[in-house]
């Protein structure tokens, strides 16, 4: 069999959104010792491929992480499979909070330096002593303490659209960046409590270790992360302290954990929290649109876009060798915006 697709992915995207299949998208992740990533590689597409599965995962020699979404008609049978591995079974599985199944359209596994770009030299650390994890009604215990410290370990785009009330959301658009700035960020205060979180816990399980190596002393992290979070939340009817949405690196681009809206639209400053991409394929910026600036810009970032989007394709294939566009020159979401006249502005 093929270990990887072959079909167009407009093709693969126009299936899934015409599709009435049920399906439910979930995460998982865990650190093992994997000798021959390619090999487990090419066995786990064989074995996930034919229970219908979908997504993105990333094998390395330290592990395995997933977003995945599978028929949920076959649900368990997926399980059964996955759990056959042996370093795999019983693993939590991340089920999506909002889910309309249109998560991914097709399967995509790929060997990885490691599974989480961190910039770290794990030989100096034992990746393995890691913090304290903390269920739902902990963190919310703990962090009704004034002098509980909680780190969003995530991007800024990410946390730009949903965060727990009263984090630290460090101004970084990768996590090798955000590392050494939360150390800095926090050097005098190793001996307060530290509760970091992010979308399903793998950033801090190996954030939680590098920085107990780095000499702090109480380290906590949201045990599932976000996702695991709110499930609990809604379980148990506990007080929700995340507002907005959790950012979500597939179809959807994020969930509603809570109404509450706390992003802007970079167009035109009115409360939005819908992030999209830039229609101009040159382009492809990810941003956050309303949709009356949607409407206005043509699903485009900017008017120059717009009008790009516009010209015959001989055209444009032509310009993109001289053109630049807000996607070339910005790191996705990395950017205040507003309007002068009709074009997007970066500051």
């Amino acid at each position: 069999m093929n270990l990887y697709n072959k079909i167009n992915r407009d093709e693969l995207k126009h299936r899934l959104m015409e599709s009435d299949e049920a399906r439910t998208t979930l995460s998982f992740y865990q650190y093992a010792q994997i000798e021959d990533p390619a090999r487990f590689r090419n066995e786990l597409y064989v074995l996930l491929d034919k229970v219908g599965t979908f997504g993105r995962i990333y094998v390395a020699k330290e592990g395995v992480n997933g977003q995945i979404s599978v028929p949920t008609a076959n649900f368990e049978a997926f399980k059964e499979r996955l759990f056959s591995v042996p370093f795999l079974n019983g693993i939590r599985l991340n089920i999506a909070v909002e889910d309309d199944g249109k998560s991914f359209f097709k399967l995509t596994i790929k060997v990885r330096e490691k599974i989480v770009a961190d910039g770290l030299d794990d030989a100096s650390f034992d990746v393995t002593k890691r913090g304290h994890h903390l269920s739902a009604v902990e963190f919310n215990e703990i962090t009704d303490d004034p002098d509980t410290l909680i780190v969003d370990m995530r991007n800024h785009y990410e946390s730009e659209v949903g965060h727990f009330q009263g984090a630290i959301c460090p101004d970084i658009a990768t996590f090798r960046e955000e590392l050494p700035l939360v150390e800095k960020i926090l050097e005098d205060k190793k001996d307060r409590n530290i509760v970091m979180y992010c979308t399903g816990g793998i950033r801090c399980e190996k954030a939680s270790a590098y920085y107990l190596h780095r000499g702090f002393k109480n380290v906590f992290m949201v045990d599932g992360g976000i996702i695991e979070y709110a499930r609990q939340c809604e379980q148990f009817g506990l007080p929700n302290k995340f507002i907005g949405k959790n950012f979500v690196f597939d179809e959807r681009l994020g969930e509603r954990i809570s109404d509450d809206v706390v992003a802007v639209c970079h167009q035109c400053g009115s409360p939005c929290d819908t992030h999209v991409n830039c229609a101009n394929d040159a382009c492809h910026l990810l941003f956050i649109q309303c949709p009356t600036c949607a409407e206005k810009y043509h699903d485009c970032c900017s008017s120059k876009c717009a009008d790009f989007n516009q010209l015959p394709e001989e055209e444009r294939v032509l310009l993109r060798k001289t053109e630049t566009f807000n996607g070339s020159k910005f790191s996705k979401g990395r950017y205040k915006a507003f309007r002068v006249g009709e074009d997007l502005v970066m500051e």
